[in-house]
Parts: C-alpha cells; structure tokens; sequence
C-alpha cells in the first residue's frame, strides 16, 4: 500500500464475522488500491499513528498540550487507530515548516504523523497543524484555525474529526456534544438533573438544578435545543429547552401525561406519546401551527418514537401483541408494522443518521442487550449485553453507540457506556457519578 488514507466503503455484518471493505485513496482523493479485511467479531487492527507534541508560543503551551491529548484521546478511544507513546518518538519536531524526518517514524512503525502549533496572539489562539503519510511522504491534510484560547477542547476534537475522515473516508463524531441525566445521592433518594457535556465526558454543565425529575432528552437538529419529559407539581409533560439561556416552554396542554418526546429531522415537529387511561398512543405536534396530529390508536401502549432521516417513516415500540416490540410505520401513521421477532422484549428503537439501522434494546432471559436491525426487521445483531443495558443512541456518523449500564447492590447505579457498531471497541465514557438516558447531538461544526 502506498498510502494508509481511506474510506470504509462496504460492510457485510453477520453473527460470526464482519467484513470491511476499505477502499485506499491519495492526497487527490484516487483510488490506488483496494482490499477486504476479513475481521471476526469485529475486531479491527488500529492503525499506527503519531501525534507530535504541539508547539507553543506567546504562552500557550497550555493550550497546546490540550489539544495534543484531546487528539490522541479521540483517536485512540475510536478503536480505527493506535497513538504511539511519545516516548518512543526518535525525532523531535521543532519547527512547524520543517518536513519530518520520515524513516525515523517508520523506524517507530508509525503509518500517520500529526503535527502542529497554536500561538497566542493577543488574546486570540491560532492553531495549525498537518496531517503526513509516513510511507509515501504525503501531506494529507492541513488547516489553521483561530479562536479563543478557552475553545483548544474543541479545536482538538475538530483536528481529530478531520484526521479521522481523511484516514477512514467516515465522517468524525468527536465534536459533539452528549446531553443526559446525571443522578446523585442514595439509590433510593436519587437527584437526577439534565446536564450536557463534551462527547469524551468533558465540560459537563447542569441544565436543571434538580427538584423536578427529568427523563429522555432529546437533541433537536439544530444542536442548541433539547426535548425532554419533567415530572413537576402537575403531571408529566413535556419541554423545550433553550441549553444555552435555559429557558424552557410545555409543548402543550393535554389533560394526562406525555413522554418520551423526539424532533422531527427538520426541527418544526415534536413527536411524542400522550396517556389515555391505561393506554398511550403516538401523537406528533407541529411546534408552528401547534397542530395536533394522532398517528397510532391502538389499545395499547405505544411509545419511544424515532424518525427516520428523511422524516418519511418512524419506528416505535408497542405492546399491543401482548409484549414490547418494534414497529415501523409510515410518518402520517399509515402502514403499521412490526419488524421485532426475536425471543424476548424489544424496546427504545432509534433510528440511526445513514438511516441503514434501528438500534434498540433487548430483553431476553434475564439479561438487556443493545442490538441493531435493519429497518425491515432483518440483520438483527447484539453489540452488548449484561445485567441491565438501556437506551441507544446513535453517534452522527452511525458508526457508534452511547447507552448506559446499571449495576447491581445498594452502590450500584447507571454508568454512560460506548460500543462500536461492530460490537467490539466497548467501553464507560468517563463521566464521575452516574449518569443515565444519554442523547447524541449532530456534529457542531
């Protein structure tokens, strides 16, 4: 291979073994080669890569250091690549101009080299940074970036998002934001506040103080409002809230509880379930006109709406064959059908972006997984299970999940949990306390 950039181009996924194609490419985007990994359980072998320390100057050595680890957090935490130990770097890069010295990285087995600076100029931080191939000597990205020095967080996930798509041809997912229940106290008095936070577990912040209890928030598509559902002094309903200001509205007046809310993929709808004594059905209200629109009218409960990307159909979960499963219909409510089969219950279905998979959870013999189907109900496949797994959520490139995991004993609590789509790069977001119903928001930039 002469150039280790490239994009993921097909996968076959089954039980036993997912196939990858990647299709390599050049600084110019041609294809040179091309090969198919044959990768079991989906384990992948990360590529090498190096991120040289950041350079600094006019004090922001902070700064630098700041972004150098988020990059190689992002990175590394992605499973495609490999951060290579700094310690181990032969060559020291001094100079941002200067062209590396490319034999000392491969002497490291270094296949992709990260360089960069970020200098304080009057209060304002300008960034630059390049991205090599260390086989061929290829400058394979570059870009300089200028803001204030309190963005270097986000300045890292950016650089990080666009070594990413340059080496895997996917779309990044590392700036974003994560909003979702964060809960304190004993299990039996438990304080559960909305907050948000960067998608490495960073920068949290509270968005409610607490005295009301809060589920299932909800990223509208233009990343700057939630919906989420509130038990106050009256019955549940549901909210908008502005994360930035705070300020939040009822999304309207029914006369019994609504829940489990989610926009449209446009933004001007909010779809949701409404109670009807035992019941609930599957209403969905154009936050314009404030028209109301009934989709299901089942005896039943019918609930945990989600969008498909185009808006064109909604995928739910429904009782009304006797247990939980999954139904897809179409967005005027026509065309309802169930796609669950498996043994046990299914529920939280939640499309994902690309719109090729519904992931969801699942209930079977004591045990809750999350798993993946595709939209008619076919290629269902577990990512993980244990004791009490919940809530899917899709990262904007469909290529990750967030859910969160409870655990067991009178210490025990919900932890926010990553999996690749492939099953095998699982692991706890690093959140301190526990924290529960995470949502993913499209990317920032």
């Amino acid at each position: 291979m002469n150039s280790i950039a490239s994009h993921l181009s097909q996968m076959r996924r089954s039980f036993a073994a997912v196939f990858v194609m990647l299709a390599m490419f050049g600084l110019t985007n041609a294809a040179v080669a091309q090969t198919e990994i044959d990768i079991t359980g989906g384990r992948v072998d990360p590529l090498p890569i190096a991120i040289s320390p950041f350079l600094a100057g006019g004090g922001a050595e902070e700064s630098a250091a700041t972004i150098s680890a988020v990059i190689t957090n992002d990175l590394g935490r992605s499973g495609y690549f490999a951060p290579l130990d700094p310690a181990t770097f032969i060559e020291k890069i001094a100079s941002f101009d200067q062209t590396p010295d490319f034999a000392s990285w491969k002497q490291i087995q270094s296949k992709a080299l990260v360089t960069g600076q970020a200098f304080d100029d009057g209060g304002k931080m300008r960034v630059e940074f390049r991205l090599w191939d260390v086989n061929t000597g290829q400058q394979l990205a570059a870009q300089q970036f200028t803001t204030s020095p309190k963005n270097d967080r986000r300045i890292g996930h950016m650089i990080a998002d666009i070594i990413y798509k340059q080496l895997t041809g996917i779309d990044g997912y590392f700036d974003t934001r994560i909003v979702f229940v964060t809960e304190e106290g004993p299990k039996d008095k438990r304080i559960k506040k909305l907050a948000i936070m960067d998608q490495d577990g960073f920068n949290i912040r509270a968005l409610t103080d607490g005295k009301d209890l809060v589920l299932t928030p909800r990223f509208s598509p233009s990343t700057n409002e939630i919906t989420y559902m509130s038990f106050g002094n009256a019955e549940p309903r549901v909210y908008l809230m502005n994360i930035d200001t705070k300020q939040r509205e009822i999304v309207g007046q029914f006369p019994n509880m609504s829940f489990a809310p989610r926009f449209s993929p446009d933004g001007q709808r909010v779809i949701m379930s409404l109670q009807d004594g035992a019941n609930a059905n599957i209403f969905e209200l154009d936050l314009r006109s404030r028209n109301l629109r009934q989709l299901t009218n089942e005896p039943s409960i019918n609930t945990a709406p989600s969008y498909s990307p185009d808006g064109s159909q909604i995928t739910f979960e429904s009782d009304r064959g006797g247990t939980q499963q999954v139904y897809v219909m179409s967005a005027d409510g026509s065309n309802q059908n169930r796609i669950s089969f498996g043994n046990g219950r299914y529920s939280t279905p939640v499309w994902s972006p690309d719109g090729q998979w519904i992931a969801f959870t699942k209930q079977s013999s004591g045990k809750f997984a999350i798993g993946v189907m595709k939209p008619d109900g076919s290629g269902e496949r577990i990512l993980t299970e244990g004791y009490h797994n919940e809530g899917p959520t899709w990262a904007p490139n469909s290529r990750v999940l967030m859910f969160f995991r409870d655990t067991q004993g009178e210490s025990g609590g919900p932890q926010l949990w990553s999996v690749d789509i492939t099953g095998y790069n699982e692991q706890r977001v690093p959140v301190e306390g526990f924290g529960s119903d995470p949502a993913w928001s499209p990317k920032l930039n």
